[in-house]
């Protein structure tokens, strides 16, 4: 994790960052399977078959695949989750399109939504325009219909010792194109980058 931080406190540059985003947190295999490539594999297949997808669009992405969170500064251990993220404009479309009678319901007052449920509706609706489509984030009056058996119920039945990936809750999110993927992944380690040279900036300054 310090290297990984050293690192990306150095990518000063664009470019730089863009390939200390694709090295390091897109590209190879993850932490969760380090040194099991075949169960990786199978774990990716497994997901792929039920999406009808490449297994090279899916992804496991944050803390299970660098082994520990840079943003928490914490080590990936049994409480962490497994982040999948799917590359499907397909399956993104679809699910998307799924969206739109449940809105009609809201625009016309058909739908009894709660304020903390229409908050995260409101933040589904904020990553579904980056290109993001977060099912976690519906509310439950939505997730209760064909959303809750195609993906929750899934992502349940791989988790928690009922998969290659082990004891761990499985969690996915579909994204439009591996370039929105990408994106919200640099955005990250721009935020964090910024995090760190401030640090480093005051650091300096207090030692001055």
């Amino acid at each position: 994790m310090k290297k990984f931080l050293e690192s990306l406190a150095a990518a000063t540059d664009e470019n730089t960052l863009v390939d200390f985003c694709r090295r390091r947190s897109l590209h190879g295999t993850p932490a969760v399977f380090d040194g099991n490539e075949d169960a990786y594999y199978e774990f990716r297949k497994r997901i792929s078959e039920r999406f009808e997808i490449s297994f090279h669009e899916v992804f496991i992405t944050g803390s299970a695949k660098l082994g520990f969170s840079p943003h928490k500064r914490k080590l990936f251990d049994y409480d962490s989750d497994i982040d999948i993220a799917i590359i499907s404009a397909e399956l993104y479309e679809r699910i998307m399109s799924s969206i739109h009678d449940y809105q009609m319901e809201l625009r016309e007052n058909r739908k009894a939504v709660s304020y903390f449920e229409l908050k995260g509706y409101h933040k589904f609706l904020e990553y579904g325009a980056i290109g993001w489509m977060r099912p976690d984030l519906l509310p439950t009056s939505f997730r209760v219909h064909e959303l809750r058996r195609e993906w929750f119920d899934f992502f349940d039945s791989i988790s928690h010792g009922k998969s290659e990936v082990g004891n761990y809750k499985v969690t996915a999110g579909a994204f439009k194109s591996y370039a929105h993927l990408e994106r919200y992944t640099l955005s990250g380690l721009r935020s964090l980058r910024t995090t760190l040279q401030v640090g480093a900036v005051n650091a300096a300054a207090d030692k001055a």
